[in-house]
């Protein structure tokens, strides 16, 4: 009898070949507990909730639970380990796009660039002038990055090489970092008063919820600028609203929100502020690339039970 591998939603059909050459009973739909009810492996999203309710209604033959997705926080990772089933994510194959992504942000804000396309779009531009949508250069300037894993890593490099940025991490460790820029690592206090730009790349663990509220954005320059394309709840969201309304910081770059795909009250009302919708990771071939990792986590667990 075939294994049955239940996949939600659709994934490139990179993927979906490489679990049907395998000979997997392949099905795809969007509820988890009805449709994936029977399999040995599941292939999700970090919009997945997949809790100890979800792994009951699948079964106990599940045996893999392979996330499309950097990190884990969707999944109840304590209660399947309980139950022997593997979790597995796909880190390593979105690194560039998302540190491309992260230093994206990071222009549109400093050099204004959705407000100048607005203006545009809305005929109000009425010819040049010495004061229009004034910027911030970049070189020179000192880089924060919290969290040294490869998208911090790769992003401070990005930054460095290309626009003569200074690198200061926090992080428990960070050799690879300072290997690769010269980095110099400090408390999360010290960085937050001495970066121009804070980047944030953390996984969203209990330690890391809020890691940025209301204390740790009053000990930033007010010309400071914070940009986050980790996870949402990373950031107290309310406060990040009132900060930017007050101008306590000089804006923020967001790919991703507390609770998506809703945003804080009066986030989107403000002009200090590049919003994107959780797209870090969207290039092709960084997609294809998750989507390949995911199936071939399936089928190598799957092989060896």
């Amino acid at each position: 009898m075939k294994q049955k591998v239940f996949v939600v939603r659709d994934v490139p059909k990179e993927a979906v070949m490489l679990l049907k050459k395998e000979g997997y009973a392949l099905v795809q739909g969007k509820n988890i507990k009805e449709e994936g009810k029977g399999a040995s492996g599941l292939l999700c999203f970090l919009t997945s909730k997949v809790d100890k309710e979800t792994m009951d209604a699948i079964g106990s033959q599940l045996k893999i639970i392979s996330n499309m997705a950097s990190g884990l926080d969707n999944i109840d990772v304590s209660y399947a380990k309980k139950q022997n089933i593997t979790v597995t994510n796909t880190p390593g194959v979105l690194t560039e796009t998302v540190a491309e992504h992260t230093v994206a942000l990071l222009l549109s804000l400093t050099r204004r660039i959705v407000e100048g396309d607005s203006l545009m779009r809305k005929k109000e531009y009425k010819g040049w002038s010495p004061d229009l949508l004034m910027g911030d250069e970049l070189k020179g300037k000192t880089l924060g990055i919290v969290g040294h894993g490869r998208i911090g890593c790769r992003t401070a490099e990005i930054l460095q090489k290309g626009f003569d940025m200074k690198i200061m991490y926090y992080d428990i460790d960070g050799p690879a970092i300072h290997e690769v820029c010269g980095a110099r690592k400090y408390s999360l206090r010290e960085l937050l008063g001495r970066a121009d730009v804070v980047s944030l790349h953390v996984p969203l663990l209990a330690t890391t919820h809020h890691l940025i509220s209301k204390k740790e954005l009053n000990l930033m320059k007010k010309s400071a600028y914070i940009i986050n394309t980790s996870r949402g709840p990373v950031i107290d969201e309310e406060m990040l609203v009132e900060a930017l309304g007050k101008k306590k910081i000089a804006g923020a770059g967001l790919d991703v929100f507390e609770k998506e795909p809703k945003m804080a009250k009066g986030l989107s009302l403000l002009d200090n502020v590049v919003l994107t919708p959780h797209i870090g990771s969207a290039s092709r071939k960084a997609r294809v690339a998750m989507a390949q990792l995911a199936a071939k986590n399936i089928i190598r667990v799957l092989k060896n039970i």
